[in-house]
């Protein structure tokens, strides 16, 4: 049997409709966020259904709906005065404009990362989604599982696999150790912040640091002080470290220059899923 041939879809970017809804009833998209904020620009229903092309009848309902949702109206008359009354929106409804404003951004910055983990990894569609799940503000987060521990009096000393061939070790207390449930098998997130790694050229010589991960460069991004360093480890992963540009520029740290991260096991977070 003759396999169809795979169609070239010319590349763009992935979009993802956002809508609220509560059981019952209707529900709130994006047209009707634009809606608000036309009630907001022309302070009536009608100048707001002639900037979108809509009927009067059709924002009306609109505004209905959107009323409906919420505990507070979004929209209500505005007292009259010498020109007549009017629409406004009110502070819920531009509370609303705010937060889906938010929703959207974060919804799109979601589906990008998702993108790109299909496209580097199509047969790894559960881990990008973990990946999304696990929002942090430690730049660098890592999928792992559990393949040991050992307990001490005081700290327990965990190790972890999250890749092909690379290996992680933390440090956490015994009692996190002991709440979390930490055995071999379990999976968690591993979180290291860009400014606790340490870069070396080449395997990095012989350091303290319990933990090193060989990578690539993969960019590189200079500020007046300091430089952002990505490290592609292979199989999809990066990392990322924050030196300054001195060191950056002294140790020659360009796209494509082989590079070692160091770090701690003390500086690795552990989180549960």
């Amino acid at each position: 049997m003759n396999r169809p041939t795979p169609v070239s879809l010319p590349e763009s970017r992935l979009r993802a409709g956002l809508s609220l809804q509560r059981e019952g009833a209707g529900k709130v998209g994006s047209e009707r966020i634009r809606l608000l904020r036309a009630i907001e620009t022309h302070g009536s229903i009608a100048g707001a259904a002639r900037e979108l092309g809509l009927s009067y009848k059709a924002a009306w309902d609109a505004v209905g709906t959107l009323n409906n949702l919420f505990a507070e109206p979004l929209v209500e008359a505005a007292p009259g005065g010498r020109a007549g009354g009017g629409t406004r929106v009110t502070g819920a409804g531009r509370a609303l404009i705010e937060g889906f404003v938010l929703l959207e951004a974060s919804l799109s910055k979601s589906l990008a990362a998702f993108d790109r983990g299909l496209t580097r990894q199509p047969g790894g569609t559960i881990d990008t989604l973990w990946s999304l799940m696990m929002q942090t503000s430690t730049r660098n987060t890592f999928r792992c599982t559990v393949t040991g521990v050992r307990q001490g009096t005081v700290n327990a000393e965990i190790d972890l696999a999250f890749s092909d061939g690379q290996e992680l070790r933390a440090v956490i207390t015994e009692r996190s150790a002991e709440d979390m449930g930490l055995a071999p098998g379990t999976e968690v997130f591993a979180l290291i912040k860009a400014s606790f790694v340490m870069l070396a050229t080449g395997d990095g010589g012989r350091v303290s640091a319990c933990n090193r991960l060989a990578g690539t460069v993969a960019g590189r991004t200079d500020g007046p002080i300091n430089s952002e360093i990505t490290l592609d480890l292979g199989a999809g992963k990066t990392l990322t470290a924050i030196v300054t540009r001195h060191s950056a520029e002294t140790m020659g740290l360009t796209e494509g220059t082989a590079a070692t991260a160091l770090f701690k096991a003390s500086h690795v977070i552990l989180a549960m899923p």
